[in-house]
C-alpha cells in the first residue's frame, strides 16, 4: 500500500470535549450567526467585512490583530458586521508549502495533525474571547468541519475546492452562511452550480456515517478574480461582473441572492495595496445601482499587523508568510471608509 496510517486522530465530539466552548460564547456565536444571516437575506441592511490575515499562522499574532480589531467593530457596529478571518487551512496550487497551522502548528516542524487540531480549535475559542467576535474560515478539507462547526459564524469554499462535490454536500448540511469562491477558470456557471447543490438536501456518505442534510439557504457567491489561459489575473468586481452576475442569478432558482466581493487574489493580483481602491469601487458601485446594492452583501480583504509577506522563518511579528496582507493602519483607516461609504 502506498498510505502509511501514523495514528488515530480523536473524533470532534473528542475534541470538542476536552476544548469546549463556553455556554457564553455559545450564546454569542449563536447571535452573531443571525445578524450575518440576516445580511445575507436583507433583513438587515448591515455590510460585512471579512478580514485578516491570509493565514493565522501564529496564535499571539492573531489574538494581538483581533483585539486590535475589536474596537474598531464597536465603532462601526451600526453600519458594519466585522467577522475576522482566522484561517488554518491553506490551498496550496502546487501542493507544497505552508499548509496551515491545522496541519503545521510550528510552520518550521513537520506537520502534526493531532497538534494542529487542537491549536486549531483553541485559536477559534481564544479569538472569541478575547475579541467577542466569531470568526471565518475555509474549510479546505470537509472532514475537520465537526472540529470547529460549533464555533465559526462564516465558511469560505476556495476556488480549487468549489467544484468538488464532497465540498458542495458538506455544505448542505451547515447552518452558517457560506460562500463560494469563482474557480480559478472564472467561470461563474460553475459558482452557481455549487451553490445550488449546497442549497438543496443531499443523501451521501460523511466520515464514515450515511448521512441526510436539509441544504443551507445561505450560501452565496465569492467573487475572486480569475485566471486567464495564458496565466493572468482576470478582474470580476467591477459594474459589469456585477450586472452579469446577477443575470445569471435570476436564470436559476436560488434562495437569497448574494455576493461577497474578494478584493486580494486575482482581484488585486496579489497587490495587497490595490485592495483599497477595489474595495472603494464596489462601495462607489452600490450606489451607482440598487441592484448592485441588493446583492453584493460584503468584502472579504486580506490584513495583518505588518504589511506585505514574509518568508518561513523570518519571525517578523504579525506578517504574513503566504499571500501578502495590507497593514494594521491601512486596514483600520479602510474599515472606517467602508462604513462611511455604505449606504
Amino acid at each position: 500500500m502506498s498510505f502509511t496510517y501514523l495514528k488515530q486522530l480523536p473524533t470532534p465530539d473528542e475534541i470538542k470535549g476536552q476544548y469546549p466552548l463556553s455556554e457564553k460564547l455559545a450564546a454569542l456565536k449563536q447571535e452573531r450567526d443571525q445578524m450575518i444571516s440576516d445580511v445575507i437575506t436583507g433583513k438587515d441592511n448591515r455590510f460585512l467585512v471579512i478580514i485578516g490575515p491570509c493565514s493565522a499562522d501564529n496564535e499571539d499574532a492573531v489574538l494581538d490583530y483581533v483585539t486590535r480589531l475589536a474596537p474598531v467593530a464597536e465603532k462601526v457596529k451600526d453600519k458594519l458586521i466585522l467577522i475576522p478571518r482566522i484561517y488554518t487551512n491553506k490551498p496550496r496550487t502546487t501542493g507544497s508549502g505552508y499548509k496551515g497551522i491545522a496541519s503545521q502548528p510550528d510552520p518550521e516542524k513537520k506537520p502534526d495533525m493531532l497538534a494542529g487540531l487542537i491549536a486549531m480549535r483553541n485559536m477559534h475559542i481564544h479569538a472569541i474571547e478575547e475579541s467577542g467576535l466569531t470568526c471565518a474560515d475555509e474549510m479546505l478539507y470537509p472532514e475537520n468541519w465537526g472540529y470547529v462547526e460549533d464555533l465559526l459564524s462564516y465558511v469560505a469554499i476556495g476556488a480549487r475546492s468549489v467544484e468538488d462535490q464532497h465540498h458542495r454536500l458538506t455544505v448542505s448540511g451547515f447552518d452558517v452562511a457560506s460562500g463560494m469562491k469563482n474557480p480559478t477558470s472564472g467561470d461563474f456557471t460553475v459558482m452557481l452550480n455549487s451553490v445550488y447543490a449546497a442549497q438543496h438536501p443531499h443523501h451521501f456518505v460523511y466520515r464514515g456515517h450515511e448521512v441526510e442534510t436539509t441544504g443551507n439557504p445561505l450560501t452565496h457567491v465569492v467573487l475572486r478574480g480569475a485566471v486567464s489561459k495564458h496565466g493572468n489575473s482576470v478582474q470580476n468586481y467591477h459594474y459589469e461582473d456585477i450586472m452579469r452576475l446577477i443575470d445569471k442569478y435570476n436564470q436559476m432558482e436560488l434562495k437569497n441572492p448574494a455576493a461577497v466581493i474578494d478584493a486580494n487574489h486575482s482581484n488585486s493580483g496579489k497587490q495587497y495595496k490595490e485592495q483599497i481602491r477595489i474595495v472603494k469601487e464596489v462601495m462607489h458601485n452600490r450606489k451607482l445601482s440598487q441592484d448592485i446594492r441588493d446583492i453584493i452583501k460584503g468584502v472579504m480583504i486580506e490584513s495583518y499587523i505588518e504589511e506585505g509577506a514574509q518568508k518561513v522563518g523570518s519571525h517578523i511579528y504579525g506578517k504574513s508568510i503566504t499571500d501578502p496582507c495590507l497593514g494594521w493602519k491601512d486596514s483600520e483607516k479602510l474599515i472606517y471608509d467602508i462604513a462611511e461609504m455604505h449606504i
